[in-house]
């Protein structure tokens, strides 16, 4: 192990992240800027090509990060699995969704494990990052492995790494976010936390992989519990006729034993919605339900149907009802400032509200176009006076920093606030709020 720790530390080792998705191409990217010789390895024929030409497809990594280690020789990309033989550290960062059952869908990493299987050689370390149930690590790509005949910490090296990356932070990316790693043996998380101390300033180490599959699941389990505490006092709040983010902020002033969540339309993303759902997948399993998580999960996903009764109600008011009505969504992404909409709640809100009737249109400055049963929805890239003004209700759903509330306030009849940011704001608008 020290060998390929020196190679790691030397920056002589050649890394191969497999997954050039939003975990995948910035950890690629940071790994060459660290010295190393990085080959992506991803099926999308399209992503590999991006590579080659130096472009990047992901927000948070420019064009110039990605071209400039190409031009350096440092960053290559490819859909040929072969090039696994040649890795000192394969990092695997392949997509873990949910089924429609609710249920964790490891065909990726299965796939992935069969793929290294094939080409495992002595001396080599294989660190899983796609965040899953506790025990895939072991159960899926270490009894794969160990097919080959080489014996784990000694031949080859096999650790869990969650990925902590946060779409849209300009504070926190992979340099100074801690980094966990737990391996199968204590030479499998040396070899690990070698690896990942070459472009992270802090690495921490846990005492196995279930240990560090299980940070990540604690870390938005506790998000999506807290959120769904705050989206149920915002229904509470609703029905006594309080502004529940009055109430939050009163609540923030308190210096101890008090962190703000704060409400919204649901939620959305590439973790928060999911990684809870692989515990409470694996616990239904051993016949333990895990009722936190549960309740939390029923709560969130209550907040659409919530937000579109107060939209009929709102529409209400004045002899309207959805059926008929024009809505703007005004926000598709799961958060500000970033382009992805998955699991987002905005989709959601669309749906019921095209079930209902509506005619739904949304702005959107960064997702691209959106699909829905078949149907491109309409999207506005800027924000028109004149589409605005024909809206009988626009629904602020995700506050981007291009979001003229001014503007929206001054030509919408009608808004409904999913976000709060309206509070202290002028406009002739007739405002309601969750």
């Amino acid at each position: 192990m020290s060998v390929l720790a020196d190679k790691f530390t030397a920056g002589e080792a050649i890394v191969a992240v497999v997954g050039l998705g939003y975990v995948g191409l910035p950890l690629a990217v940071s790994f060459g800027r660290g010295g190393m010789t990085v080959v992506g390895v991803d099926p999308d024929t399209a992503k590999v090509a991006g590579v080659g030409r130096g472009e990047s497809y992901i927000e948070d990594v420019p064009d110039a990060d990605v071209a400039a280690l190409v031009e350096a020789g440092r960053l290559s990309a490819t859909t040929d699995f072969g090039v696994l033989a040649d890795a000192d550290a394969i990092v695997v960062c392949v997509p873990t969704p949910l089924r429609k059952t609710r249920e964790p869908d490891v065909s990726y990493v299965h796939a992935v494990a069969e793929e290294v299987g094939l080409r495992l050689r002595e001396g080599q370390l294989v660190v899983l990052e796609s965040t899953t149930y506790p025990g895939t690590t072991r159960e899926l790509l270490l009894e794969r492995l160990e097919e080959t005949g080489l014996k784990v910490g000694y031949d080859f090296f096999l650790a869990f790494s969650p990925e902590r990356v946060d779409p849209g932070n300009a504070d926190w990316g992979i340099a100074n976010t801690p980094k966990v790693v737990g391996g199968i043996t204590e030479a499998c998380t040396e070899a690990a936390e070698a690896l990942y101390q070459t472009i992270c300033e802090t690495v921490h180490t846990v005492s196995s992989p279930e240990a560090a599959e299980m940070v990540k699941l604690l870390e938005n389990t506790f998000r999506a519990v807290n959120i769904g505490l705050v989206n149920e006092y915002a229904q509470v709040c609703s029905r006594l006729g309080l502004d529940v983010w009055e109430i939050v902020e009163a609540a923030a002033t308190k210096p101890f034993g008090f962190m703000p969540f704060q409400p919204g339309p649901g939620i959305g993303g590439h973790c928060i919605p999911i990684d809870p759902q692989y515990l409470s997948w694996k616990m239904r399993a051993l016949d333990r339900p895990v009722r936190f998580i549960d309740l939390a999960e029923e709560v969130n996903r209550g907040m659409p149907p919530h937000v579109v009764e107060g939209c009929w109600r709102m529409l209400d008011e004045v002899g309207k009802t959805l059926r008929g009505s024009k809505v703007l969504l005004l926000g598709l992404a799961y958060k500000p400032g970033v382009g992805d909409t998955r699991e987002s709640s905005a989709l959601d809100l669309a749906r019921l509200m095209l079930d209902d009737g509506a005619v739904v249109s949304c702005w959107d400055p960064h997702a691209g176009p959106i699909q829905l049963d078949g149907e491109e929805l309409e999207r506005f890239e800027t924000l028109d006076p004149d589409v605005l003004a024909a809206a009988d209700l626009a629904v602020i759903v995700t506050p981007h920093e291009e979001l003229d509330l001014d503007l929206v306030l001054e030509h919408c009849p009608r808004v409904y606030d999913t976000r709060g940011v309206t509070r202290g704001c002028g406009g002739e608008a007739v405002v309601r709020r969750l």
